[in-house]
């Protein structure tokens, strides 16, 4: 059961729920708020959503990282086969096709507007809503180890999104574009709940891939996705966790359950990068997050226990 389908994966899927026609009755809100909004700065990304058929895979070119710093990274990085890949077979306007090759190429240039336009998006699309996403996640996440506590796997696969997904040992039926048999082969099934992907279930799979599992992605939104900004949050919450951890403290806890760098939690709390790694030390020695290293990057994440802190109302408690 993955955390999230990643930042980058998140936001794409957004992009394309305001381009089609039909979107869940849970994201009304938020598509009447984020429609017409879109500019000239987004337009690197937006022109890079296919007329028809498949989309592009940001998943596959970013990995599903929890950090926009670490999506960017990845998508900069990434190797000019699989950008080729990615892109070549993308059915674009013919107008966009000129664009569409230099990221394809894998031109500098292209790749930084590209990464620009993926912060602007998501400064627009997601991050005004990703408090509320997120506590969505958490929660699916707690009701699936319910789940699996309770049942093992045959309860949690009799729980996914019925009747669109039917458990039939040894078969998952899953939605798909074609009939297909997919044999797992030892790779697992990864769970992957979404927040604004436009269908209700989807199949990921790539044949030509054989080292990674295939993603079942499901939905995580069980309420209409409105803005939860700091002037919106729960202000009782935030005010007993910081009287808990102290205000720095408790602000890079909540900018670790996005996941990030050391730098990058400096740079969100305005502390320097020593300070920063001091209070990743203190949440790290309490449990509170775990830290890993991902190429020459050292990565935050919150652990569920960290998770709890922040979403349970047991904080809003006198």
């Amino acid at each position: 059961m993955a955390a999230s389908i990643g930042v980058a994966a998140e936001v794409y899927y957004s992009l394309e729920l305001l381009r089609g026609n039909r979107v869940p009755t849970h994201l009304h809100t938020w598509r009447s708020a984020v429609a017409g909004r879109m500019g000239a700065d987004t337009l690197p990304l937006t022109s890079l959503i296919p007329t028809r058929g498949p989309g592009l895979d940001l998943l596959a070119l970013t990995g599903d990282v929890p950090s926009l710093d670490h999506a960017v990274d990845n998508l900069l990085h990434a190797p000019v086969s699989q950008l080729r890949r990615e892109i070549e077979y993308l059915d674009f306007r013919p107008g966009q096709l000129p664009w569409a090759r230099r990221v394809a190429e894998g031109d500098r240039d292209a790749l930084r507007e590209l990464a620009k336009a993926l912060r602007a998006c998501h400064r627009l699309t997601v991050e005004p809503y990703w408090d509320r996403g997120r506590s969505e996640l958490v929660a699916l996440s707690t009701r699936s180890a319910s789940l699996m506590l309770e049942g093992g796997v045959d309860l949690l696969l009799r729980s996914v999104c019925a009747p669109q997904v039917r458990w039939r040992p040894p078969v998952l039926e899953a939605p798909y574009p074609r009939r297909v048999d997919v044999h797992l082969e030892g790779r697992g099934l990864v769970i992957t709940p979404t927040v604004f992907s436009k269908h209700p279930v989807s199949f990921l799979w790539d044949p030509l891939d054989t080292a990674q599992p295939p993603r079942l992605t499901v939905p995580a939104l069980r309420r209409p996705l409105t803005g939860t900004g700091a002037a919106e949050s729960d202000g009782a919450t935030v005010r007993n966790l910081e009287s808990l951890l102290g205000r720095t403290r408790a602000a890079a806890l909540r900018v670790t359950a996005e996941g990030c760098t050391t730098s990058e939690l400096a740079r969100r709390l305005n502390v320097t990068a020593a300070a920063a790694s001091q209070h990743a030390t203190v949440l790290r020695d309490t449990g509170l997050i775990t830290t890993s290293r991902r190429g020459g990057s050292v990565l935050h994440l919150i652990t569920p226990l960290g998770l709890a802190l922040l979403w349970t109302g047991a904080l809003t408690q006198p």
